[in-house]
């Protein structure tokens, strides 16, 4: 196991963890989260020997092998499997031992070399090495070509394929959902799954912590806190634990107050001087318990949309791509508001290609895009995140969106997302990803859209902003189309969602695990295939994964009406909480207000009637469709 005894790290000078200990167990995959710049990349460059302690004790068994993903790929010109192959340090050693031995007509250290390609199966590293790449997107004809061809996403994923590969003991990675779409996470859970390598990640998609990881390490407050369980099991934990310190610290604030009341009473008394004495050592002693407290967190928010006209956009028998290259053809689409659509499908498939077309930037090879003339986009794209000027700053670029608004107004609104003070006259060139992505998204809200094209939008947010961000999109009045890898977004979103494939953009019968179950079983066909399965299994399986297709499309209205239900209980249960909140005025209940107070109570009652009525029904709809899934 690995022990983390006491350990303190700075950096730049200013403490990220002090005088704090963890254990990490053999065969766990543990999840590092905490607020940007809590120490969490700090502590994984500790793992992996790239730094130093500043005081305590890492201690690593002997002779463990850690892997991690390297940052940078340089423009090779040798192909991309060639570049994952030699991830695998011990098999290009064996190769140029055996080389060398070839040269000299060397016998002895030929079958050496030869001994050890055996022992570690080198025959069959090709072919994990090609399953790898296939698994994060690339198809044969892309694992040939050059490593230079490639954009940086794309080496981002070579780099990730080639930690895969390697042998490791201890695995660390730090944000490796970052680079991939939604294919290729599903894709890279299974993989994490089934290994039996202690993992550490970096993550701030929550989904992909629930289905890995095993374990949580929270940076809270420069302490290392760890939590059995995933993501889930850890919020439901450090809620209750937040609620325990809370509650300690009233205790002790209460008991504070007392001590010092009786010293102010009792302190210029003779006859009480020696108990004051005694109260005040007291004091001294008494464990100060502050309240804990959450992460900083943004609050995010639309204003209303000036204008909601029916429909907002719609593409009728669209073709769509680039020059000759058809991506997408026969795409119909009609966007009201209220629409919120979720694109599934492969990276390459034409999700991006689609949304540059909904947002008018690349022009439509044939077929109608009709927009209303009150249309307001706000389109979202990794690309606008990467080419914001480096030069200006987050004042300057708002002032070219709101020329006539004051510098007061627009500091107030940058402050809403974290550009207070001098940040806000920074230049943006030197920011973060995860900075110049909430700049971008501050500058979408000012104006007001009817209509949001988001095109990964959570890229390098942390788990606080995504959460703040849901909640906005949740509340958002006008039309939304959504391409994400993170499918909690996705689900609490997105009531629809569109599979983009095979050059067509068509309603999916089914939800987010419908689609990850299709993605596993896609996987497990295409390695069956490759490992000689007969035609006639590889056609049932095919028969199969139709009549599940079939199976999802008759439940489809069922499913749909469940989610009805529960949008009506959540509103509902928000409308009563907000009722009571108004009833505990006590100026309510003053002989004045008593007309105010009756239609309160009324109108409580009523919500409350509903609201059970509504549960009922929910909770018979979804019994319904849990036994009717489980019978599949």
């Amino acid at each position: 196991m690995i022990e983390l005894a006491n350990i303190s790290l700075l950096r730049g000078g200013r403490p990220l963890i002090e005088n704090s200990s963890a254990t990490l167990y053999p065969g766990h995959r543990i999840g590092l989260i905490g607020a940007n710049g809590s120490g969490k990349s700090t502590l994984m460059q500790l793992l992996s020997g790239q730094l130093h302690l500043d005081g305590g004790e890492l201690r690593l068994p002997p002779r463990w092998q850690v892997v991690h993903i390297l940052q940078d790929v340089p423009a090779l010109p040798q192909p991309a499997i060639d570049y994952v192959l030699d991830g695998h340090h011990q098999l290009r050693r064996l190769q140029a031992e055996l080389a060398a031995a070839e040269a000299t007509h060397d016998g002895t250290a030929m079958a050496h070399a030869h001994a050890g390609l055996d022992t570690i199966s080198a025959w069959r590293l090709p072919s994990e090495a090609a399953r790898l790449l296939a698994g994060l997107g690339f198809d044969e004809e892309a694992q040939q070509r050059p490593v230079a061809s490639f954009s940086g996403g794309w080496r981002m994923r070579l780099n990730l394929a080639q930690a895969l590969l390697a042998p490791s003991d201890l695995l660390l990675l730090d944000e490796p959902t970052n680079h991939l779409d939604l294919d290729a996470v599903v894709w890279l859970e299974e993989w994490l799954c089934q290994s039996d390598r202690t993992v550490v990640l970096v993550s701030h998609d929550r989904e992909f912590l629930d289905q890995v990881v095993t374990d949580i390490i929270h940076i809270d407050q420069r302490q290392l806190v760890s939590y059995r369980g995933n993501y889930s099991s850890f919020e439901v934990q450090r809620a209750a634990r937040i609620a325990q310190q809370q509650a300690t610290a009233a205790q002790n604030m209460a008991r504070r107050e007392e001590l010092q009341r009786f010293v102010d009473r009792f302190r210029a008394k003779a006859s009480k001087a020696k108990q004051a004495q005694s109260r005040l050592k007291m004091l001294a002693r008494l464990e100060v318990a502050l309240p804990a407290h959450d992460d900083a967190s943004y609050s995010l928010s639309f204003e209303p949309a000036r204008a909601l006209p029916h429909p907002l956009l719609t593409l009728e028998e669209l073709q769509g791509g680039y020059g000759s290259k058809v991506v997408l053809e026969k795409v119909k689409l009609n966007l009201v508001p209220g629409s919120r659509i979720g694109l599934l499908g492969r990276n390459g498939a034409g999700k991006s290609t689609l949304m540059q077309i909904l947002a008018g930037t690349l022009p439509p090879l044939a077929g109608v895009r009709a927009a209303s003339p009150g249309l307001v986009i706000g389109y979202f794209s990794q690309h606008q995140v990467e080419e914001l000027d480096g030069q200006a700053t987050p004042m300057a670029l708002m002032n070219r969106i709101a020329p006539t608004e004051t510098d007061q107004k627009l500091r107030d609104y940058l402050g809403r997302f974290g550009f207070g003070n001098d940040r806000a006259f920074a230049p943006v060139g030197p920011f973060s990803g995860g900075e110049r992505a909430r700049l971008c998204l501050a500058m979408i809200i000012w104006q007001r859209p009817n209509l949001l094209l988001l095109d990964e939008p959570t890229n390098h947010l942390d788990l606080e902003l995504r959460h703040s961000l849901t909640m906005a999109l949740q509340a958002f009045e006008g039309a939304m189309v959504l391409v994400s890898h993170d499918r909690h977004l996705l689900g609490a979103c997105c009531d629809d969602f569109y599979l983009v494939a095979d050059r067509r953009v068509e309603p999916f019968s089914g939800d987010l695990d419908d689609y990850r179950r299709l993605l596993v079983a896609m996987a497990n066909a295409a390695a069956s295939s490759s490992s000689g399965v007969s035609a006639s299994e590889r056609q049932d399986r095919k028969e199969q994964r139709r009549q599940a297709a079939d199976r999802r499309t008759a439940l489809k209205p069922l499913r749909d009406k469940v989610k009805k239900l529960e949008n009506q209980v959540e509103r509902l249960t928000t409308e009563l909480a907000a009722l009571d909140e108004r009833l505990t005025d006590s100026t309510l209940y003053e002989v004045a207000q008593r007309a105010n107070l009756t239609a309160l109570l009324q109108q409580q009652g009523q919500v409350r009637q509903q609201l059970g009525e509504v549960e009922s029904a929910w909770l018979e709809q979804a019994e319904l469709l849990e036994q009717m899934e489980s019978d599949e």
